[in-house]
């Protein structure tokens, strides 16, 4: 790395970019876990890299520049929240909420930003399992230094030592900070890459194939019959959420299951999705309807949180409309 570095700090070409490339995808999942934006960790990533660059002259490089570069960008998090109420889930209101006052809602995570080459399969499961809704919801409800106190060293691995350097604090006050976001973190729901392990690619794959057969039919029965009896269903930016078998099936048949669907996989948060279109007539194109991001405990469905809004099919690069021939029940010819 000193060359780099010596050619970086030289202004050559194309040499910074060499130096820190290798760090910006984990900088930007690192940034979205503290922020629950991928909008926000985009731009702060941004502002890391450029005060890096500006500020290359200062690191002696005797060390990696890896813990530099999250120093800076948990930082530039910091600054943010200080500023930035949390993001939520409507599940964070009360069931049934009709309406909300001014919020800022949690945004879904590519899983395809996440990936890099050479990545071991242990190193996908640790990214995929530190970028999970139910995790990243739960952190924005921690004061934001023990939440980068946490992140640092339980996601990322850091020493209590190190994150104490980043953060410009005491070992003491970051073990302390730790202590605390443990215990309000405490019994949170397993994650769902030991579940998706547990079920296997097979079992993964049976389920979502029931479960898009089950929409695509428009079956509530066979929807509402894959779901745990506590299971929950929300759709930000819409406040309203709904729990239990009962509450889920009526909303479903007063709702969304007066359109048509088609479901298509999609990535993201680590675990199983869905990019679903809708039409109300016959015969024209499908739009866009919502990024379904889903969490499963066993066999069965716990939770469902479907992005509304093309914006987010813009953001993971999805098709914000599908022509008429895409659905495999069309007749011949359209």
């Amino acid at each position: 790395m000193t060359d780099l570095l010596t050619a970086a700090m030289a202004g050559e070409p194309g040499a910074f970019d060499r130096l820190v490339g290798p760090h910006r995808a984990e900088l930007e999942a690192h940034c979205y876990r503290m922020v629950g934006s991928l909008h926000d960790a985009q731009d702060l990533v941004q502002e890391t890299l450029l005060r890096a660059w500006r500020g290359l002259g200062g690191f002696d490089g005797r060390g990696p520049i890896r813990p530099w570069l999250y120093r800076i960008a948990t930082n530039r998090c910091l600054t943010l929240l200080e500023r930035r109420g949390r993001r939520e889930l409507p599940t964070d209101l009360a069931p049934g909420a009709a309406e909300a006052a001014e919020r800022s809602w949690l945004e879904p995570y590519p899983d395809q930003r996440l990936d890099a080459p050479g990545q071991s399969a242990e190193q996908r499961y640790v990214l995929r399992e530190g970028v999970e809704l139910a995790f990243v919801a739960a952190l924005q409800h921690l004061p934001a230094r023990q939440r980068a106190a946490l992140v640092l060293c339980e996601v990322l691995a850091f020493t209590a030592e190190e994150a104490a350097g980043m953060l410009d604090t005491s070992v003491p006050a970051v073990t302390s900070a730790l202590q605390r976001a443990r215990r309000t973190l405490r019994g949170r729901a397993h994650s769902q890459q030991d579940v998706q392990r547990a079920l296997g690619d097979a079992g993964v794959r049976d389920l979502a194939d029931r479960y898009t057969a089950a929409w695509e039919a428009g079956d509530v029965d066979g929807i509402v019959a894959m779901l745990t009896d506590d299971a929950r269903y929300a759709m930000p930016p819409q406040p309203a959420w709904f729990e239990g078998r009962a509450a889920i099936r009526e909303f479903l048949i007063g709702g969304p299951l007066g359109s048509q669907w088609l479901f298509r996989p999609a990535r993201a948060n680590g675990q199983l999705a869905f990019a679903t279109y809708l039409r109300e007539r016959p015969h024209e194109r499908w739009v866009a309807g919502g990024l379904d991001v889903l969490a499963l405990r066993g066999d069965r469905i716990a939770e469902v949180v479907s992005f509304l809004g093309p914006e987010v099919f813009v953001a993971f690069g999805l098709p914000t409309s599908l022509d008429p021939t895409d659905d495999p029940a069309a007749p011949a010819g359209l």
